[in-house]
């Protein structure tokens, strides 16, 4: 494998910008990025990479169930992809892009966290002459627009009543309701990307692009991190607004109860495939920032044997907990009928499976769906437990998307709390 610093060529949008406008010009695939809290590293971008629809079961499993390289090291390259939420929403409609997209690539960019830039290729072959061309040449920003309508309110409140009655009938503790704002971008989804990104610098953002359209995520969520035997998972369970004091969510009995419930449904998922005795809870109840808002973060981590395929991994696990509900297979079927539409990506999960660095996952919630038209989907939801107030859920849903929508849709006030998606 070859490791070459680079030169500083800017920032990771900086960088997207350009490899995305020099892929444009030379007929080539755009790129691929993950930015943010990524393999040890600030950004992981695959100068260009053909995604084409894949079998969702496939989607991961590129030879790289036993990577393990250590934490910090070379990424190289890998498979990019995403997988959508499985399941319909009550229209019965099907996926508005493919359900799984992938493709490989020999090549990454890889930004240290010290901000240091190196090119990595699994196959030894120096730097394409267009992408260093391209790291020399600054890319200006390209204007892009959302025309974003906001979602029923009615038709969210009927869904968070209708959850509430099935809690209080002993069908679900809890469940994630979630709705969608719909829009059209005038310009390109991978300026929309980079602005966003740079702005709002999520944990786990995502951006993967072709012929099918784009997926730009946002999210501040890990859903699975394998590296050799270990897997983990960090699911987020409680909300507050980035104006409320933070003290609060972790002193708020009903955010770490809910937090908890998720956290147990995680051990019980990985429990399925991790060797007996393994699972641990590291990190329980952590109030960390994200964009617009505070969330409280658990870690799930657990021994897989090497020989167990990813697809079995993801079997176990895919929806994530956190944007599903307990009992997991109840609270999907009955989200069904809840959520007038599938929500697609949005709950799934975009990421690499390295054969060099593992496997690294995240939970696509602030996540913008683009088809190949233009037309945009953005998701936003939370989690409702015996004593959610449908006012509060639905103001948490506005303070989840204002950073991506803006402060249009923002509610008049603050809420007191809410659930994460």
């Amino acid at each position: 494998m070859r490791v070459e610093r680079l030169a500083e060529p800017g920032t990771a949008a900086e960088v997207l910008r350009a490899l995305g406008a020099a892929a444009a010009r030379h007929g080539l695939a755009p790129p691929a990025a993950l930015l943010g809290e990524w393999f040890d590293a600030s950004a992981v971008i695959a100068p260009s990479v053909h995604l084409t629809p894949v079998d969702p079961a496939a989607v991961f499993s590129a030879g790289t169930e036993v990577a393990g390289g250590a934490a910090g090291g070379p990424v190289g390259g890998g498979w990019f992809g995403y997988l959508s939420y499985p399941d319909p929403g009550a229209d019965g409609r099907g996926f508005r892009i493919p359900e799984a997209a992938g493709g490989w690539s020999d090549c990454v960019l890889r930004r240290d966290r010290d901000g240091h830039w190196f090119y990595e290729s699994l196959t030894g072959a120096p730097m394409p002459d267009w992408v260093a061309d391209a790291l020399g040449t600054v890319a200006p920003r390209a204007p892009w627009h959302i025309d974003w309508t906001a979602p029923d309110r009615d038709t969210h409140r009927a869904g968070v009543l209708a959850c509430l009655e099935a809690i209080g009938a002993g069908e679900v503790y809890q469940a994630c309701v979630c709705t969608q704002y719909s829009g059209r971008i005038t310009g390109a989804p991978i300026d929309f990307f980079a602005d966003l990104a740079a702005r709002t610098t999520p944990a786990r953002a995502a951006f993967l692009a072709g012929p099918w359209g784009a997926v730009a995520s946002l999210s501040p969520e890990l859903f699975l991190r394998r590296r050799g035997q270990w897997v983990s998972s960090s699911p987020i369970k409680g909300t507050l607004p980035r104006t409320a004091d933070p003290a609060a969510l972790r002193a708020s009995v009903k955010d770490v109860a809910e937090n908890v419930m998720i956290v147990d449904l995680v051990r019980n998922d990985l429990g399925r495939v991790a060797l007996t005795g393994s699972v641990t809870v590291p990190e329980l109840l952590t109030v960390r920032p994200a964009p617009g808002v505070w969330h409280l973060v658990s870690t799930v981590a657990a021994r897989v044997d090497t020989g167990v395929p990813m697809a079995d991994v993801l079997d176990a696990t895919f929806p994530p907990a956190s944007v599903t509900g307990t009992p997991k297979l109840r609270a999907r079927r009955l989200l069904t009928g809840w959520e007038p539409s599938r929500r697609g990506v949005y709950c799934g999960t975009v990421g690499l499976a390295s054969p060099v660095a593992g496997v690294e996952l995240n939970v696509a919630i602030r996540t913008v769906e683009f088809d190949a038209s233009g037309n945009a989907v953005l998701g936003t939801g939370g989690g409702i437990t015996a004593d959610s107030d449908p006012d509060l859920e639905w103001q948490e849903c506005l303070h989840k998307a204002a950073p991506i929508v803006g402060s249009r849709f923002a509610p008049a006030v603050p809420a007191r709390r809410a659930a994460s998606a």
